[in-house]
């Protein structure tokens, strides 16, 4: 019995001269603790029954739930600030442990893949900048979901920042798509969250599905078209019809009912065509027109290089600046007018690469007759004013005739 309690007491005495030779914490380790005090200016933690460390001041704030309201008896991490302070004791910090815990989850979200939850905490023209707990980031406007991208017809840069100053203190659900921490820059996508989502249903989308939907937005570059279950997609300019588009807004409105075809799907992006629903003219216009041929055509666009020519509702083309008889110093502005009629001659037709190209033919005969009316209309004013001035003397010499 006496021989038992010898050995009981030569292993407690092994514990204490372990305890005794515990390896004290060094600066910028983290340890765990237990909170055997705590108050709004500092909070004392137990480190394995041997030490005791104090969090105070700024190092006590953390963003991390795990160090907020802390009560005794709770465990906690922290990061060693200094071995020992004035009292013999550990300084640590929660806020130096809480962001190497957040940069630890973070780096885990990238290369996993993981979604994390960010609050917006300001907004510029490029995008929103993002907090993850105290780490900040950037979150791109062309990073944003279909639901939140900032659809603002014309691109007015200032109604964009408007949109975008919206999300201040709201939180997102995002992926981290760019980690350098050297350079503190980290990128988030929240658009990548959404396509994750909707693969499956993206997935039903195969090139030359039809869809209808309702146009969301009207930009210069296109519209944005809203369908099924939270989709979206873009026309582009060039895809809403057959016929040279300037501007979008045209044609088509917010609210508008439109219907379209998928042309192409890369990742979470639809892009659809108005247009390819409809016949391609240009698949007739080689029995309409042929090279040679004398047409009349409406100017509907003046460019430096020439100018672009409505000859029907659906073919246009296009008369090079070489081809319509302008010399040196001449401006195309003062020969030609939008929305005029002029003669043209088809000096090329490639239907398949959707081509026409013109020259002027006889634009002296319209000026001549725009000349002539002038000059009839100048000439009947001249002719009407003598005739009537004799008139008046004729009828007024008869009058005094007659009174005589």
């Amino acid at each position: 019995m006496i021989k038992e309690q010898e050995d009981k007491n030569k292993q407690d005495f092994s514990k204490l001269l372990e305890k005794d030779t515990i390896e004290v914490p060094k600066v910028g380790d983290i340890v765990t603790g237990i909170v055997i005090s705590s108050s709004k200016s500092e909070v004392k933690l137990d480190i394995d029954g041997v030490l005791v460390g104090v969090v105070r001041g700024p190092q006590l704030y953390d963003e991390l739930d795990e160090y907020s309201e802390l009560k005794l008896g709770d465990q906690v991490d922290a990061t060693v600030m200094e071995e020992e302070n004035e009292n013999g004791e550990l300084e640590l910090s929660f806020k130096q442990a809480g962001q190497e815990k957040a940069w630890s989850t973070l780096r885990k979200s990238f290369a996993n893949k993981d979604d994390v939850l960010v609050k917006i905490i300001e907004a510029n023209k490029g995008g929103l900048i993002a907090h993850y707990k105290q780490i900040p980031g950037f979150l791109p406007v062309s990073q944003l979901s279909p639901e939140n991208y900032p659809r603002v017809s014309g691109g007015d840069q200032g109604k964009i920042l408007d949109k975008l100053k919206s999300f201040v203190g709201i939180e997102l659900e995002v992926k981290v798509i760019t980690l350098e921490e050297e350079e503190d820059k980290i990128i988030f996508s929240e658009k990548d969250v959404w396509a994750e989502k909707q693969k499956d249903v993206i997935a039903k989308y195969e090139v030359s599905t039809v869809i209808e939907g309702r146009v969301t937005a009207v930009t210069d570059f296109g519209v944005f078209v809203s369908f099924d279950e939270k989709m979206e997609g873009l026309i582009h300019i060039s895809e809403l019809a057959w016929q040279r588009i300037d501007d979008p807004s045209d044609f088509y409105n917010v609210g508008d009912k439109i219907k379209a075809k998928v042309i192409s799907v890369e990742g979470s992006k639809i892009f659809l065509s108005a247009k390819r629903l409809k016949k391609d003219p240009w698949e007739e216009a080689g029995k309409k027109y042929k090279v040679g041929q004398e047409v009349e055509g409406e100017v509907m666009k003046i460019n430096p290089f020439g100018l672009f020519v409505k000859l029907d509702k659906s073919i246009h083309g296009l008369a090079h600046i070489s081809q319509l008889g302008i010399t040196k110093g001449e401006k195309l502005d003062d020969n030609f007018k939008l929305g005029e009629k002029y003669n043209f001659k088809i000096t090329s037709l490639v239907p398949e690469e959707y081509r026409l190209g013109l020259k002027m033919f006889d634009k002296s005969k319209k000026v001549k007759e725009e000349k002539k009316e002038e000059k009839k209309k100048e000439g009947g004013k001249k002719e009407e004013s003598p005739k009537d001035s004799g008139g008046d003397k004729k009828k007024e010499s008869k009058k005094d005739k007659t009174e005589k």
